[in-house]
């Protein structure tokens, strides 16, 4: 039993160190907000640049290319109905970039307490072979501690790389959303203020 929960608890730290290295290389500024895109919209200040502009979002695909060809695309709608798309599709978005912290957040609720649970079971077949083994023998006493520890020390080890890595990402994917919706906000600005009054009012 002792075994399966340090054999569970290699698992959960292979399953939660795959999902770190997955999401720091997905989480990258340029796979979010890339610096193409951030330029071309800095540029982008007439009709006849949005063509020019949308191929560099689709060439550079990201959240945020997504998210600014998405308002190209529907840009003869009211400005309000954009707004309101904009919203869903970016919580769509945000979402995506969010995948897989659900399980960094598993593995650091479980970790310890898999490490816990294996170093309890531990301590009572250590203690229930005492009588066996003889109550002075201290070495084996020491022995059986030491084992029956070290599936605390791996839960922690588990638990507190993902617990960092977890916070990190979370605070990372709530930068990206603060800036990719200012970045959203003025291409929207910028073309609905180009669009005539009565234009911005029809259907």
């Amino acid at each position: 039993m002792h075994s399966i929960i340090i054999i569970v608890l290699i698992v959960t730290s292979v399953i939660g160190l795959t999902f770190i290295i997955e999401r720091a290389l997905a989480l990258r500024a340029r796979n979010v907000v890339p610096p193409e895109i951030e330029k071309a919209l800095e540029t982008c200040r007439a009709e006849g640049d949005l063509p020019m502009f949308r191929r560099i979002c689709e060439q550079n695909p990201s959240p945020l290319g997504r998210l600014l060809v998405f308002i190209d695309t529907h840009r003869q709608w009211s400005q309000q109905e954009t707004i309101n798309a904009l919203e869903t599709r970016a919580r769509h978005e945000v979402s995506r970039l969010e995948r897989g912290l659900v399980i960094l957040e598993i593995v650091v609720g479980i970790a310890p307490l898999l490490g816990l649970v294996g170093t309890i079971y531990g301590l009572i077949i250590l203690f229930g072979g005492m009588g066996d083994v003889g109550s002075g023998n201290n070495a084996n006493l020491s022995a059986g501690i030491a084992l029956a520890l070290h599936a605390t020390l791996l839960g922690l080890l588990t638990a507190i790389p993902s617990l960092i890595a977890w916070s990190y990402f979370n605070k990372k994917v709530e930068t990206y959303a603060i800036e990719m919706a200012a970045l959203c906000e003025e291409f929207l600005r910028r073309q609905y203020q180009e669009k005539p009054v009565a234009e911005k009012t029809s259907h």
